[in-house]
């Protein structure tokens, strides 16, 4: 067979077109209890993570066959549904956030989902006043979608408290397509930009940035035996 003759690969040049990142975003689809989670998001003033990134955490969950969970951000419950939905049946979910509002509807969602109140534990606070509390090398994923300009500092905190193989994962990576214009130097953006260098640059980690939502960076802790 001449070159000529094999069968081309595609090769991706232009911009995935809207109806197919519609498709992506659907692909697993949400129940009526996400709905309601997000219902209330609306109502409060919350924006959740989007469909796909959700389905992304729920997958990671299961792969790492998660006990331990920590989520920065609560919102209304619909990040930590995916994230228990993932979750080992005994898995527990650490959830923090600064507003008790926000948990006591994130609880409701819970409930309705059917899940057991031992398998959520929501903390009201800061988070780098919270996660200095938790334990070192206990977590197996760690979500951080709170205060954007803290994302260095829950880097930081991540590391610690993961265990080796574990991940991390940033919400609004790609800051509704702020961080990929070197134009754009609001402090947010340009901390989302500054961890993704830091991600990218940094020796333990394995990384990639996922096009769903509004961008999903992930990033695994790899064994140091040094460290």
């Amino acid at each position: 067979m001449s070159p000529r003759d094999k069968p081309q690969e595609a090769t991706i040049t232009t911009p995935i077109k809207p109806a197919s990142w519609s498709y992506a975003e659907a692909y697993v689809a949400e129940d009526d209890v996400l709905a309601a989670a997000r219902s209330r998001a609306e109502e409060v003033g919350v924006a959740p993570i989007g469909s796909g990134g959700g389905a992304a955490l729920r997958f990671l969950a299961s792969v790492l066959d998660a006990r331990a969970v920590v989520e920065i951000g609560t919102g209304t419950g619909v990040s930590g549904l995916w994230l228990l939905r993932g979750m080992r049946s005994d898995g527990v979910l650490t959830t923090v956030d600064i507003e008790a509002e926000h948990q006591r509807l994130a609880r409701q969602s819970f409930t309705e989902a059917g899940i057991p109140n031992q398998r959520a534990r929501t903390i009201s606070g800061a988070a780098l006043d919270v996660l200095p509390r938790l334990t070192d090398g206990h977590y197996d994923l760690v979500f951080c979608d709170g205060d954007k300009t803290e994302y260095s500092a829950y880097l930081r905190e991540a590391l610690r408290l993961l265990r080796p193989g574990g991940v991390v994962a940033f919400d609004n990576a790609l800051w509704h397509d702020r961080v990929a214009d070197p134009a754009q130097r609001d402090e947010e953006t340009v901390a989302i930009r500054e961890l993704g260098r830091q991600i990218a640059e940094h020796d333990d980690l394995v990384s990639v940035l996922l096009p769903v939502g509004d961008g999903l960076l992930v990033a695994k802790k790899e064994w140091n035996p040094e460290a």
